[in-house]
Formats: structure tokens, sequence, C-alpha cells
């Protein structure tokens, strides 16, 4: 792969993304209860950049902080995650990625060093997705990974995860790690012979109307899969109308409603105070209300709250 042409910034100048605008009262909702958001952001939150929330198709409330606005990009850190799933069911859908249940190392057996854990060799795509991978790994309570800065701070990231010890009984249960994330963009780059940041330009911004992002890349060129990837708040919303809207845009589908909903299915126990794992979603429930999410650390989140009914709502916060 040639790292001299992948791409980490797409922009357009002073880029203030479109949304369709609406009022809170023509969509039923109090404006008195975001207004206490607000407020409540003001006096708790003093590093937030911006809150906005989506109903029914419409850009309702939208409030910035600490000097961001429309055209700011923000770090989304592990909500990227939520981004690579959505990228590696495009590729599914499309007939460039392997079947989930299907073993990765012919794909990436090219990175390997010396003496590989055998059981390397029985990982699937589908564990990958889901942290399920059983990789040795170390995760806290407040999702803070022992081994990220040694990973980050490696040659060779392929080659780091590829050195990870594959634990036999932690196959097929879920640790949170990063490391699985990161794979994915490999993997999706393997199929595909683009990084994922050119795919995502072709086939999700693109579709979208995102002209304005940032995603970084490592020293091997890959495109960071668990985190790096920046977008404005309206985009970070734009994107979770699509998935809303099963995976439609202006008509048009972006990724199969079955894949979202494949990928919104718990598939781990609750963890700790975030819910439960599908595949890079959490889904979680707050006063009986039900909500999937895409977490990033420091609050960088997109919320869904699915109605049935109706078109649901989008809270974007960084």
């Amino acid at each position: 792969m040639n790292t001299e042409h992948t791409p980490i910034l797409i922009s357009a100048a002073a880029s203030i993304p479109s949304f369709p605008i609406g009022e809170p009262e023509e969509t039923d909702t109090d404006t008195r209860l975001l207004d206490a958001a607000h407020q409540a952001i003001c006096g708790k939150f003093p590093r937030m950049h911006s809150f906005l929330v989506v109903r029914n198709g419409r850009l309702i409330y939208e409030k910035y902080y600490n000097n961001y606005h429309p055209a700011s990009l923000n770090d989304l850190r592990s909500a990227t995650k939520s981004f690579m799933s959505i990228l590696t069911g495009i590729a599914i859908s499309r007939g460039e990625m392997q079947e989930l249940d299907h073993p990765v190392w012919n794909q990436i057996c090219k990175f390997a060093p010396n003496r590989p854990d055998p059981l390397w060799s029985n990982i699937t795509l589908r564990q990958l997705l889901t942290m399920t991978s059983g990789l040795y790994w170390q995760t806290g309570s407040k999702l803070g990974e022992k081994f990220i800065h040694r990973f980050h701070r490696s040659r060779s990231w392929a080659k780091f995860i590829l050195r990870l010890p594959v634990q036999e009984d932690l196959l097929g249960k879920f640790i949170y790690r990063s490391p699985d994330s990161h794979m994915l963009s490999i993997l999706l780059t393997e199929h595909t012979g683009i990084s994922a940041f050119e795919y995502a330009r072709f086939h999700l911004f693109g579709p979208l109307g995102i002209q304005h992002a940032g995603w970084s890349a490592c020293s091997e060129g890959h495109t960071t899969g668990h985190i790096g990837l920046s977008l404005t708040s309206r985009d970070m919303a734009k994107f979770g109308l699509m998935c809303l809207r099963g995976g439609t845009w202006e008509d048009r589908c972006i990724v199969p409603g079955a894949w979202l909903q494949e990928s919104w299915t718990p598939r781990s126990q609750p963890y700790y105070s975030y819910g439960r794992y599908g595949y890079q979603w959490w889904t979680d429930t707050e006063k009986g209300v039900d909500f999937i999410y895409a977490h990033g650390h420091g609050g960088q989140q997109i919320i869904l709250i699915p109605v049935i009914g109706c078109r649901g709502r989008i809270y974007s916060r960084q």
C-alpha cells in the first residue's frame, strides 16, 4: 500500500454542513427541557463542544460552546468504531468482504511475526466486530486500555496486534479491545485495495454530502480503525439520522437496514455503566428508554433513540 497517497483530510473552506432546520414545537418537543439540558451543560460540562438534537428528520436544537461552531471538526475518539462497523457492512453488502464467520487469517497473515499464536487462525470477522477475539488485553471499568499507548508507539500496528496471544478460554467473550477495531480497517483495505478513509469517501461520506472530514492513519498507511475520525457536529448528526432511517439517505440505500439491526443486537453482557455491545455500537436503557449509541472517550456521542411508529430522535454531543 502506498502511504504517500493516503489522504487524511477532505475539506471545503469554511464548510458549514446544511441540515433541515425545524422548531422544537413543530415536533411536539418541550423547548424548556432542551433549555434545561443546555443550562446543565453550561454548569456541569465546561469542556463541551456542542449539543445537537434532531427529531423527525429536522435539527431542532443546536448549541456550541468554547468557541466551537458548525464548521468545527470534532475528534470522535472511539466513536470512530461505529463508523468502521458501517463501512464493514457496506463492504459485505457489496460482496467486497468475506462472510462474518470465515476466519480472517489468510487476509492478514502477511503482517504476522514469526511464530504467531496458532489460535489466530480461528479468529473471524464477527469476533473482531464484537470484540470477542480472545486476544490478550486489559481494559478497566472506564474503558481505559492498559496497553493502548504501547500499541500506538509500536513501529507496526499490524504486527503488534498479531503478536498478541489468543486466550482460548476468552474466545467468544467480550472484552473492550481497540486492536480488534483497527484490524477491521486493515481487513477492509486488504479486501478493497484502498484505505478505510478512501472507502468512506466513496460509499459513505460522498452519499451523505460530507465534505469536511479528517481521519488519521498509522505509519503503515492504514486508516486508524478505532480512533482518529474528525467530523463536524452536524455531519455526526447526519450520520446518525441515516442510521435511524434504516441506512437510507435521500432515497438511496447506503447500508442495508438488516446490517444495522445486526449491529445493534446486544452480543455481550452489561459492561459496567456502558450497556451491552453489538458490532462496534453500544446499546442501553435509561429510565425505560432504549437507545443505541456510538461512544468516544471524553463524551463524544451519537445517541439514537428509535421510536416505533415515528422517526425517532438523535442526540449528538461532543
